[in-house]
């Protein structure tokens, strides 16, 4: 059964051609424009093909070219079948027929089986070099066109872009404003500064106080986010003891004290890794690797953390686990802010998307860089993590990388 490609963007049109080659015998196959038409093409490998020329995307001028480029189709017979299109210029580009609409449809069939079966029809030499050069013409036009659209196109999405990130900042800051006296009042409550309580009430206020430590955590990190994407973020460095900061960070996560996971922690005693950074935004980087860590790290699972001091003098903090580990498809959009695998409202896992980006920028606001392996291969006090690693390396005194930002490196696995 001869497959004959279709490619019209008027659906009663593609219904008619349909309704009349199908009882003849013949196999159709639609098209909607001329992208899609190329695409058919190379993948069904039809007979023939009909084509308009006044089709959204790539005319039909363009899809005639396109296809007689192509070695695989060589041989292949192209009809024009138009309103519109010019006899010579279809001609000329390569096209085998030229098809008026409104077509006839008691011999429609018949004419399209001549074409199958050998006919061609030439322009007159003259008109087709005439033709050629006023059809490059046009398609050099309307590529130029084309380019014009996809740069307003790109600059009206930098635009939206920068009103994004202005907007997550702004909301972050409206956000940020009345959660100060709530946290305030808050600690004044639960501390008994305001009256003695009964035992249910310390026990809600309590429960109030976690929410709202979780709410502060979170406006935090998307300030910090949309400071570095807006390159407004600033770093207030100080003396630091890195181990100290990892512990801290542990006693904020409430995985190891619920006995969900196992936590191996191998931090060496106080003074022995001192730095100079910002003690609030690497506090709230180890924070972000450490829930990453627990959130994708099954019940049962382990965690490992370790930090040292590296031959180079670097700081060096690891963070590892006992999870799925990352596909790769996931590693390339890792860092991007907002970003998550699966961001659907069913998701296995909460977040926002934001805590990847966040350690990439605090790492690289030092000075530093972040590695990750997955799978890893790390142990740390001789029990094997083979889920994912995550490594921060920070210089002793923060030194600010002038190159990009938000590159990161994976290792090797």
């Amino acid at each position: 059964m001869p497959r004959v490609l279709h490619i019209e963007d008027d659906p009663a049109n593609r219904l008619l051609v349909r309704k009349l080659l199908t009882p003849a015998g013949f196999e159709v196959v639609d098209a909607v424009d001329g992208l899609d038409g190329i695409r058919k093409a190379l993948a069904e490998r039809p007979d023939l093909v009909l084509v308009d020329i006044a089709i959204p995307g790539l005319d039909g001028y363009e899809v005639t070219l396109r296809l007689r480029a192509e070695p695989s189709l060589r041989g292949l017979p192209i009809v024009a079948i138009t309103a519109e299109g010019n006899r010579d210029a279809s001609l000329a580009v390569g096209c085998d027929g030229f098809l008026q609409k409104p077509i006839d449809a008691r011999s429609f069939a018949d004419t399209v089986r001549g074409y199958l079966e050998g006919r061609r029809e030439r322009a007159e030499p003259d008109a087709e070099n005439e033709q050629l050069r006023l059809q490059t013409q046009r398609i050099v036009s309307h590529l130029e066109q084309k380019v014009a659209e996809l740069l307003a196109a790109n600059k009206r999405l930098l635009e939206l872009d920068q009103a994004k990130k202005e907007f997550y900042r702004n909301i972050s800051h409206e956000l940020a404003t009345p959660m100060t006296p709530i946290v305030g009042y808050l600690k004044l409550l639960v501390d008994g500064e305001l009256g003695e309580l009964a035992t249910p009430q310390s026990k809600a206020l309590r429960a109030m106080d976690d929410c709202v430590q979780r709410l502060r955590r979170l406006i935090d990190a998307l300030l910090d986010v949309t400071a570095l994407e807006t390159g407004k973020m600033r770093f207030a460095y100080r003396d630091y003891d890195l181990a100290d900061l990892v512990r801290d960070a542990i006693g904020r996560q409430p995985a190891f004290d619920d006995g969900r996971m196992r936590l191996v922690a191998d931090l060496p005693k106080r003074g022995t890794l001192t730095g100079s950074g910002d003690v609030e935004r690497l506090g709230r980087a180890i924070d972000q690797l450490l829930d990453n860590a627990t959130k994708f790290t099954p019940a049962g699972g382990t965690v490992g953390v370790r930090a040292r001091r590296l031959a180079s003098g670097h700081l060096e903090l690891c963070i590892a686990d006992t999870g799925p580990g990352i596909t790769t498809e996931k590693t390339r959009r890792l860092f991007e802010p907002f970003y998550q695998g699966d961001g659907s409202p069913t998701r296995t896992h909460g977040g926002t998307g934001i805590g990847l980006a966040i350690v990439r920028g605090v790492a690289h606001g030092h000075g530093g860089d972040v590695r990750f392996a997955s799978p890893a291969n790390e142990e740390i006090l001789g029990v094997p993590l083979n889920g994912t690693a995550f490594y921060v390396i920070l210089p002793e005194r923060a030194a600010p990388l002038a190159s990009d930002p938000f590159s990161t490196r994976v290792l090797a696995s």
